[in-house]
């Protein structure tokens, strides 16, 4: 698929946006994966289908802005995320709000969460940006590099996330049944990649070139 590169004079715009973006779906995907459901009898989280959102969004900003630019994105949102899914996860844990005054107690259990969602989301997105740019460098089939990207990065991600969040966790629930959740988790997030952010990328990709062309932005090839 060609495509075109953001005009310079656009690229802070596009840097703030995507930042927020991250931010924003770090910390519902922090809240969801504490909202377990059951899928055909494995257990699972709300979390799984929230965080998709990210790789979708990162793999967009290597194809029209570029790998360093991506990592800028990454370094930008990831302290202000775990700081606000803390927040967030300490206010609404377990589903519903607590008050204010829950800030005042530190809460481990959330706080693991948090840390672990930190990390995951540096490794996995880091890995996903080094796949996705070096297969969109050798291939022009448009699908290729974000699906490869999303396996990769997606299994990175989530066992970082499971093993630091929930191994020998307070809660019990989480502590007996986190492998076999992360796994599902991991199925349930491939599945919603492949199947529908992958489609999407390439439906977002194909809008963006269309607008950028009617704008009259000199299009320069990327691979």
């Amino acid at each position: 698929m060609t495509s075109v590169q953001a005009p310079p004079s656009r690229v802070p715009f596009y840097l703030s946006a995507l930042v927020a973006f991250h931010i924003a779906i770090i910390i519902a995907s922090n809240y969801l994966v504490q909202l377990p459901i059951s899928l055909l009898g494995y257990h699972s989280t709300w979390g799984a289908f929230s965080f998709p959102f990210i790789f979708l969004a990162t793999d967009l900003t290597v194809r029209l802005i570029g790998k360093s630019p991506a990592r800028r994105v990454i370094t930008r949102a990831m302290l202000p995320a775990l700081l606000a899914s803390y927040v967030v996860g300490v206010l609404f844990h377990e589903g519903h709000f607590n008050g204010m005054a829950a800030l005042g107690d530190f809460n481990s259990f959330v706080f693991r969460i948090a840390l672990a969602s930190f990390a995951a989301y540096v490794l996995g997105q880091l890995l996903d940006i080094q796949v996705f740019d070096r297969i969109r460098q050798k291939n022009r089939a448009w699908w290729l590099a974000p699906a490869a990207a999303s396996v990769f990065g997606q299994a990175l991600d989530t066992a970082a996330f499971f093993s630091i969040a929930f191994w020998r966790s307070i809660d019990p629930f989480m502590a007996a049944n986190w492998q076999e959740i992360a796994v599902v988790d991991y199925v349930i997030k491939l599945a919603v990649s492949l199947l529908l952010f992958v489609p999407a990328y390439g439906v977002a990709l194909a809008a963006v070139v269309r607008a950028m062309r009617r704008s009259s932005v000199p299009a320069v090839a990327v691979p």
